[in-house]
């Protein structure tokens, strides 16, 4: 039953982050700013936490659940920020997978911050992901080059990256510090907090910004998005609870073949054979990183 329950929660969080992706993407194309979609989802998904905060029972909250989740606002929003800025122009079949890097990530904070040194399957798993991302990258018109870096969607989806596999560490420590639900709402609170600094210094005028809410699609794509976030970041914590934060993250990556098969369905994006094989090789190689730890 246990391993049930955490299988589900695994699914429902390949799901929903893919989906959340193919809405993000679609309403930073026709009516906000990425950043502005950022803040709203943050904000809505706050207003839902008020009646949850009221009718739970209340715990004592140490100073690590305050730091850390200070933290992981301020990393949630750029790692969201970022993202949603990448997803804007950026093909979702091609950002999706190199989500995969975020198992090298990981073990790059081992080496350097925990003195924790990969073994032979760990360093293979990186290779393969490396691997795997030349057939994925390679569909780009700047193929697999140092020029593909000029590339500003893949210049935010990297540092997106690289501030979601940081937040992933804190959020973990926050459940530790707390429960999963508080976790939950300490992600939306600090997280709306830190997403409307970050879209005041990127110039975002929000009266202007919300008169896109006239359009007939917009609140829908917006509370597609807030529901499809709020499962994601939920089951995210479910698991965390529950499992060491770099197998999950490895778990996680299944979601690269929903994003390539989504690219293609939805958004009608090319080259979904060779896609779909780089991204399996991604895939091989974050299970490896599983086996290492």
């Amino acid at each position: 039953m246990y391993l049930f329950v955490l299988s589900i929660a695994v699914i429902i969080r390949i799901f929903s982050n893919s989906l959340a992706n193919v809405f993000q993407k679609k309403l930073a194309m026709r009516v906000f700013s990425p950043f502005c979609v950022n803040a709203l989802t943050y904000f809505v998904l706050s207003a839902v936490c008020i009646p949850l905060i009221l009718f739970s029972g209340s715990i004592e909250l140490s100073q690590s659940f305050w730091t850390n989740s200070l933290i992981v606002g301020i990393l949630g929003a750029l790692g969201n920020g970022f993202l949603i800025k990448a997803l804007e122009k950026g093909e979702l079949s091609v950002l999706g997978p190199i989500n995969a890097y975020k198992a090298v990530v990981g073990l790059v904070f081992g080496v350097f911050l925990l003195k924790e040194l990969p073994n032979i399957a760990a360093v293979s798993g990186m290779v393969l992901i490396i691997a795997g991302s030349y057939f994925v990258l390679d569909t780009l018109e700047e193929k697999f080059s140092f020029s593909l870096l000029k590339n500003k969607q893949i210049q935010y989806r990297f540092l997106a990256l690289l501030f979601s596999a940081a937040e992933a560490v804190f959020i973990k420590k926050v459940i530790l510090a707390s429960s999963v639900l508080y976790a939950f709402v300490s992600w939306c609170f600090f997280g709306a907090l830190f997403s409307l600094v970050l879209a005041k210094i990127s110039g975002i005028h929000f009266s202007k910004e919300l008169s896109g809410l006239k359009m007939p699609y917009a609140i829908r794509y917006l509370l597609c998005i807030v529901i499809c976030a709020g499962l994601m970041q939920y089951a995210t914590n479910f698991v965390f609870e529950r499992m060491n934060v770099a197998y999950a993250l490895s778990l996680f990556q299944l979601s690269s073949i929903v994003s390539v098969l989504f690219g293609f369905g939805i958004f009608k994006e090319k080259d979904i054979r060779k896609k779909l094989l780089g991204t399996s090789i991604m895939i091989l190689g974050a299970v490896l990183i599983i086996l290492y730890n």
